[in-house]
Order: C-alpha cells, then sequence, then structure tokens
C-alpha cells in the first residue's frame, strides 16, 4: 500500500474543496460511510484503504486524475511507482493509459437505474433476493 501513504489526506482535501460528505463518497464508491471514515482516518492502526474498484469509482466519479490520490513517486526519489496489474514503461505516458481505462471501464459502467436496483438488492432480505433471482431465472 505505499502508493496510498497519503491517500487519507488527499481523499480529505478532495471531499472538502467538492463540498462532499463521507456518505456522498461513500454513494460514489458503493460502500458504507464508515468505510470511507476509515480511509480517511489520522491513526494507522484505524486506517483501511479503498480497493482497486473504489478508487477507480471515486476518480471517475468526481473526475479526479488518479495521479491526485496516489503516491506514484517514491519518497526517496526513486521514480514512479508500478501500481500492481499496470505496467508501465519509461516511453508510457501515464494520463494516456489512465484515458484508455476509463474508456473501458465507461463500456460497463452500471446506469442510475441499475445502480438503484442493485443497491435495492443489496438492501432487502435474503429470502427476497432468491426470490427476485427466480424471476430472473438465475
Amino acid at each position: 500500500m505505499r502508493y496510498l501513504q497519503s491517500f487519507h489526506r488527499r481523499l480529505r482535501q478532495l471531499r472538502e474543496a467538492g463540498r462532499l460528505s463521507c456518505e456522498d463518497v461513500a454513494q460514489m464508491c458503493g460502500v458504507d460511510e464508515q468505510r470511507v471514515r476509515s480511509w480517511e482516518a489520522d491513526e494507522v492502526r484505524h486506517r483501511s484503504y479503498p480497493g482497486v474498484t473504489e478508487l477507480l469509482d471515486l476518480c471517475l466519479k468526481t473526475e479526479t486524475p488518479l495521479e491526485n490520490l496516489v503516491d506514484l513517486e517514491l519518497p526517496d526519489g526513486g521514480g514512479q511507482l508500478e501500481l500492481p496489474g499496470l505496467a508501465f514503461s519509461q516511453a508510457d505516458d501515464l494520463s494516456e493509459a489512465l484515458k484508455e481505462l476509463e474508456q473501458q471501464l465507461d463500456r460497463v459502467q452500471l446506469s442510475d437505474s441499475e445502480r438503484e436496483l442493485l443497491r435495492r438488492f443489496r438492501k432487502t432480505s435474503p429470502d427476497n433476493r432468491r426470490m427476485v433471482l427466480q424471476l430472473l431465472g438465475g
């Protein structure tokens, strides 16, 4: 998690600048408000970190470049970190790779109505979930 060392401060700054509550960020990322609070925790032992999905949701929905939220430079000046799952050579332009990733994510991003259905499905009882799945043929 070296590339998320200052994420808690950067997230708080993003929220304050955009006048977003922890609840707003939680809804954007599909997590509960307590989880967002743990991302911002000052004490390391109480802090947790977002997954790649949540991090990308936050970037896309706030139109914030990934490099504004993560530490891409090593503290000792050792250059750019390699993020797991993303390989960059010295000649690669990070912003171009992120644009391509954003285009791919846009293809599979849920609509507002799909998101609302999923939210309701997650909040319903196990019996209701089974019934919905049976109705859908699943």
